[in-house]
């Protein structure tokens, strides 16, 4: 069945838990009707004068197309800064090449429908602030804070005799 959604019927709504600078704003009229996508991950964005979309980040797991479909916004991405307009797409592969960020700095909304891939779960990396998220449970750490895999493990046989 195909559904249609019209464009005076979009209801942008806050995108929760964000801060000033990166209050995105989310299409929900997908959600309020229901339509929930099997494979295809995708949402509508508004982003207002002065906000980001998100910190500056790249997927290990996930690509992401951005069409830009109203407006226009600067781009950030590892080659530098670039404005990115109406009708223009904007492919981001995983990994450190594909990370990305848009700021809005015009006077005018600027509307881009988001496309991803999403295979259950991503680790996503912020450049910026040296962090790593845990998608979908969200958990947060700091990249700097490593650790090798048999730290912590050195005493097995301690371990092992305990439980005997």
């Amino acid at each position: 069945m195909a559904t249609i959604i019209k464009n005076e019927e979009k209801d942008f709504q806050p995108n929760p838990n964000k801060i000033d600078g990166f209050r995105l704003l989310t299409d929900k009229t997908r959600e309020q009707r229901d339509i929930n996508p099997q494979w295809l991950n995708f949402d509508v964005r508004k982003l207002n004068p002065g906000e980001c979309n998100a910190a500056y980040h790249f997927h290990r797991y996930a690509e992401e197309l951005f069409v830009i479909q109203q407006g226009e916004v600067s781009l950030r991405t590892p080659q530098g800064v670039e404005i990115v307009k109406s009708g223009d797409m904007i492919f981001f592969e995983s990994g450190e090449s594909g990370a990305h960020q848009l700021y809005n700095h015009t006077d005018e909304p600027c509307i881009f429908l988001d496309i991803r891939t999403y295979i259950g779960h991503d680790i996503c990396e912020y450049p910026d602030s040296n962090k790593i998220i845990i998608v979908p449970n969200g958990e947060t750490f700091k990249r700097d804070e490593q650790h090798s895999y048999f730290e912590g493990e050195e005493n097995i046989r301690d371990i092992w005799n305990k439980l005997n």
